[in-house]
């Protein structure tokens, strides 16, 4: 490592002191926020200690200046303007720009190494960086355009598929081995990122809609691995640090995640090699359902007891969740007891609803997982279903083969009345037919979930 004054190493120990405690934040929805700035501040943090450090000409600095002024003001704008449904396709951009810029990074120093001799373990480490800096890249690139719907979220399979895969594997090995050897010329690392680019776009076309927020959690975990491989290289003790804090993480949450749905992570990835899916059919269905007006929900919530509130994705396309809170808490004046019920892959990403709910000041006693509220569905009188499907569909428990077959989900079905409201028949983003919705005890209130609830909230109050 190279040699740094003792303020920079205090400064950068302070920075990596700040990532863990904003890791230990984003844990909670409580501490989320707070440790969302004191991450920010760990980042500024580090990069006005590089600024100091860095021993360049005028014209140069001032070109780094201009970079880091264009990308905080993209990066600011992109982020107040963008959607919450859109945060997922957000996170997966901007993980796939750290990928991108590691590798890149990696491949300027290997032009440094021209007529050096670095070690084998720091040749390593390059290769490792810029391969998988790339794989995370082109990875990242797809998973956007599958959530902002630019592609098919359909697994996008051919014939050969595996053993181009196959090949390009084989390949990034070689040449991997070859730049590790000593071959340190820039063109083998820029064939070894172009095969990385292949292999990550190879990776992530087969993964269904479904499984994408998995695989975006999984790239998360690649890029932190490569800015930790990068900091090896560069000799920079804070990249290390911070790299690894995200490779782990985000290979703890890929574990989690894959938990969540009842399938090891090779399934999601590979499933669809093997001749299966991860996406259904996605036709909407033309069987009889029991539907109802505002004022029929109304009753059934005016009167019971104990109500579960199951949010997804259409509450957070609707931007409903405002009015959903309001309607909870005319509820809760009438002595009802009101919990929502949070499945951890509900939305598109880990946490979604909760942040859309802590958004509108839910409580956050009133958020409630999977695991633990799942017992008192048979205790609830009525479970309103706003914009979910997926994460409440008995096909995950029913139906060998299904898509979602062997997800844990929430006991909706154990109520003993279910309100499901939809826009249409269509089926959720895993793309199969809710057999919920045509059970005896469902009552389905088609339209926009946010005029919905509105016209809900008012025969609510109305009684």
């Amino acid at each position: 490592m190279i040699n740094q004054p003792v303020w920079v190493q205090l400064a950068y120990l302070l920075a990596a002191v700040c990532f863990i405690l904003a890791l230990k934040g984003l844990s909670s929805p409580r501490t989320a926020r707070g440790g969302n700035l004191v991450g920010a501040f760990g980042a500024v943090l580090a990069t006005v200690v590089v600024l100091t450090q860095i021993n360049v000409g005028l014209t140069r600095m001032v070109a780094i200046l201009v970079a880091i002024a264009v990308g905080t003001a993209l990066g600011f704008v992109g982020a107040r303007r963008v959607q919450m449904t859109q945060m997922p396709q957000l996170v997966a951009l901007f993980n796939g720009v750290g990928g991108g810029a590691a590798a890149l990074v990696a491949l300027l120093e290997l032009a440094r190494f021209q007529g050096e001799s670095p070690s084998h373990f720091t040749l390593f480490a390059t290769a490792f960086t810029i391969l998988v800096g790339s794989v995370s890249f082109a990875g990242s690139v797809v998973t956007f355009a599958k959530l902002q719907e630019l592609m098919t979220s359909r697994p996008v399979v051919f014939t050969g598929l595996p053993v181009v895969f196959g090949g390009a594997l084989l390949a990034a090995v070689v040449l991997s081995v070859a730049l590790i050897a000593g071959t340190t010329t820039v063109w083998v690392g820029v064939l070894l990122a172009l095969v990385g680019l292949l292999a990550g776009l190879l990776l992530v076309l087969p993964v269904g809609g479904a499984d994408v927020p998995i695989v975006i959690s999984l790239l998360n975990a690649f890029t932190g691995l490569t800015v930790a491989a990068g900091g090896y290289v560069l000799g920079n003790t804070l990249l290390l640090v911070a790299g690894t804090l995200v490779g782990a993480s985000g290979t703890f949450l890929t574990k989690l995640m894959a938990a969540a749905m009842g399938r090891p992570v090779s399934n999601i990835l590979f499933g669809a090699l093997k001749g299966g899916s991860t996406l259904g059919a996605g036709e909407a269905s033309d069987r009889p359902v029991r539907s109802a007006g505002p004022e029929d929900v109304a009753i059934l919530l005016g009167y019971a007891n104990k109500v579960i509130v199951v949010p997804g994705y259409g509450l957070a396309v609707a931007q409903a969740q405002h009015t959903l809170r309001e309607l909870v808490d005319v509820l809760g004046d009438r002595g009802i007891k009101v919990d929502y019920a949070i499945h951890p892959v509900a939305g598109r990403m880990p946490g979604h609803m909760n942040v859309l709910l802590a958004e509108a000041q839910v409580p956050y006693e009133q958020l409630r997982e999977m695991d633990d509220i799942n017992g008192e569905f048979k205790q609830t009188d009525v479970v309103l279903v706003v914009g979910a499907n997926d994460v409440v569909n008995p096909a995950a428990k029913t139906t060998p083969g299904a898509p979602i077959y062997g997800m844990p989900i929430l006991n909706a079905d154990e109520a003993q009345q279910i309100v499901f409201m939809k826009r249409s028949m269509r089926p959720g983003f895993a793309g199969i037919e809710n057999e919920l919705l045509f059970d005896p005890k469902t009552t389905l209130l088609f339209g926009d979930a946010k005029d919905s609830l509105g016209k809900l909230l008012s025969a609510v109050k109305s009684l």
